[in-house]
């Protein structure tokens, strides 16, 4: 495996092949650039400034694209690549000799004997791209120059924009800069360049296609605009620079911009927790999903199109943070989301415009628990949890006890209930309209599993703490919780656990919620009966990205997750593979196998698959998510956070044996 993700001429000459390869780098306040490595965009949300306007949520497709033009004498040579109804035009990739992410994305151009390499970083903490050309090669006896037309879109990047006439066409000129309001409610966008002309001549571009939007049942049609083109002549101009933000910038800044971004990236990688190819390109990938919320820090789920998530973010916390070393982001990440809880439970999300979290899940506030332990596993800092996060604990736990939203409270039996019709709490979350494919209510598994860690997380943090009183309350919930699950939840006939207890009677559904009664650090499955659970899961569910949501001999399965959103929506969780869910079950493997080196080596094997994806879909990045059946093509999202979290969580942990003892 190499370090560097790189593709020579023959993939990138290839479009159907290179447009399933997309390149991601962002900013660390929720804004990104994205495209395929031809520069075709696929996605509505492909774009080269893509602006968090409301760090990290309120994003804005401003800059789209770039149309460059090399002029050799009077022959001109189009690089750019666009997808219309039925054709590719341009064919500016037969030019295109390589790309690759060292550390941001560049692309090498070969015409004629001249050599354009073509690089582009988003500056952190700015929603700011900068764009740099670098010509070499004989330019004896000939006039070489490159036209570069911006084109903007201006809208919500969940949506798409068409030709209109309430467009502001007007470009305030200054030296050096070009700036764009297109319309009255929206930033205005700077252009600092160091060209040696720019033509004010204004079009709308018509009917681009998106085929991955085309592919989900979405609009996928959209009209660009560009407000003036600029001119660069490689005789003056060897270095041509567009830098495109919300913020005004000089051409000078751009040298001070790119050594500073390399430095800061230079430094990501060589934090690595294991000094090799695969946690490296993992510990970059990582880097891209924490972000500012306010003061605090933040994990957006996924790119390109999801905000931050409670649930997400506390799955991801130790893989994204601990492992990494950035205990400081894990402190400020525990913060910003303590802050935030309402009725003893945690935000689902925070919504793309803005407006107050939404509550309604019962896993995130469980998994806070788990990631207290997990950080202090890694840091020993007692007096931080003491201090900032005890008495949210506490009276987390006090309102799960007395019951709060969503008829989520402690049952008479010692487990934990949830659920109201309509409403969907878990992980497992898909709902098209008012249908919630897998409701879940009741007392479902993973829940069990959760709620007896936290109570032992607890009981452990008050005992530390001298709040004797409390840590045996907190004892005495876990037994009670601990002495009823086994009985309640085991499923003699299938070897493994049901999934819910309902009113209705246990589901016996096959799915990989089970794993987690057997992973997390106190498990509330006894020894002897989670070898057969991890055998049952192992059996029905693992695939070499990751589990399967339900078993293949289930009626409910589906195979492939893809279609419009109604079809994928109930595909999402009947059978699509999530690679996140490797984390937890090769750290139940490993455990069941106690910690042999064979078990070991055998959970770095599992993860061979997924060190070739990282040259697939979103390059260095782990899908969201793949089709349960073969070849398991990837789907959802490119980059998605518990992906690749719990992926080099999991490697570095489990498969290098690197866990802290605690």
């Amino acid at each position: 495996m190499a370090s560097e993700i790189e593709f020579d001429h023959q993939v990138c000459s290839n479009v159907a092949d290179a447009t399933t390869r997309e390149w991601l780098d962002t900013n660390g306040i929720g804004g990104f650039a994205s495209s395929t490595i031809i520069g075709l965009n696929t996605r509505r949300y492909h774009g080269l400034l893509v602006a968090a306007t409301k760090p990290p949520v309120g994003r804005l497709v401003l800059l789209s694209k770039l149309e460059e033009t090399l002029i050799l004498d009077s022959e001109r040579f189009d690089l750019g690549a666009n997808q219309y109804a039925g054709a590719v035009d341009p064919h500016g990739y037969v030019y295109l000799e390589s790309f690759r992410l060292k550390p941001f994305p560049q692309f090498t151009y070969r015409v004629a004997g001249i050599q354009i390499e073509k690089s582009l970083f988003l500056v952190r903490g700015q929603n700011t791209v900068v764009i740099c050309y670098q010509f070499s090669g004989n330019f004896e006896g000939r006039k070489c120059s490159l036209e570069v037309r911006p084109l903007i879109a201006f809208r919500d990047y969940h949506n798409t924009t068409h030709a209109n006439d309430a467009i502001n066409r007007q470009v305030e000129e200054r030296p050096g800069v070009a700036t764009v309001k297109p319309y009255a409610d929206l930033p205005s966008l700077h252009f600092t360049h160091n060209a040696d002309a720019l033509d004010a001549s204004c079009f709308w571009f018509y009917n681009f296609d998106y085929e991955r939007e085309r592919e989900r049942g979405l609009d996928y049609q959209e009209d660009l605009y560009s407000p003036f083109l600029l001119h660069f002549d490689a005789g003056k101009t060897a270095c041509p620079t567009v830098v495109a933000s919300i913020d005004e910038h000089s051409a000078a800044e751009v040298d001070t911009l790119k050594t500073r971004e390399v430095d800061r990236r230079k430094k990501i990688v060589a934090a690595a927790p294991v000094n090799d190819d695969f946690a490296r390109l993992l510990t970059s990938a990582a880097d891209q999903f924490i972000v500012a919320r306010g003061e605090q820090k933040s994990v957006i789920a996924g790119y390109p199109w999801f905000g931050d998530w409670g649930r997400d973010t506390m799955i991801s916390l130790p893989g994204l943070t601990l492992v990494t070393g950035r205990y400081d982001d894990a402190r400020s990440i525990l913060r910003g989301f303590a802050a935030n809880v309402d009725r003893g439970m945690l935000p689902n999300r925070f919504p793309d415009a803005g407006e107050a979290p939404e509550y309604n899940t019962v896993d995130a506030t469980l998994w806070l628990f788990h990631a207290v332990f997990e950080f202090l596993r890694y840091t020993r800092d007692y007096e931080f949890v003491r201090t900032e996060l005890y008495q949210p604990l506490v009276e987390i736990l006090a309102w799960h006890e007395r019951g709060t939203r969503y008829g989520i409270g402690l049952d008479s039996d010692g487990l934990l209930h949830a659920g109201v019709p309509g409403v969907q709490l878990t992980w497992m979350d898909a709902k098209v309209g008012d249908w919630v494919v897998t409701p879940r209510m009741g007392k479902p598994v993973e829940i069990q599993a959760l709620w007896y860690n936290a109570l032992r997380v607890m009981e452990r943090l008050a005992a530390g703490f001298a709040d004797h009183d409390q840590a045996a309350h907190y004892g005495a919930l876990a037994e009670r919780a601990h002495s009823r699950f086994q009985t309640a939840f085991w499923n003699e006939d299938a070897g493994c656990l049901y999934d819910v207890l309902s009113d209705n009677g246990p589901d016996r559904s096959i799915r990989p919620n089970q794993i987690f009664a057997v992973s997390l650090p106190h498990p509330i499955l006894e020894q002897h009966l989670a070898l057969r659970v991890l055998d049952v899961v192992e059996w029905e569910l693992l695939t070499p990205y990751g589990l399967r949501t339900l078993s293949p001999r289930d009626p409910n399965y589906h195979g492939r997750f893809g279609g419009d959103p109604h079809t994928r929506d109930a595909a999402y969780h009947q059978g699509t593979v999530w690679p996140w869910l490797l984390g937890p079950f090769l750290t139940a493997y490993v455990k069941v196998h106690s910690d042999s080196q064979e078990a070991r080596h055998r959970a770095d094997q599992f993860l061979d698959a997924l060190r070739a994806h990282l040259w697939q879909a979103g390059l260095g990045q782990i899908s969201e998510v793949f089709d349960g059946d073969p070849p398991h093509q990837p789907g959802g999202c490119i980059a998605q956070a518990w992906s690749v979290a719990e992926i080099l969580r999991t490697y570095v942990e489990d498969a290098m044996g690197r866990k802290p003892s605690f």
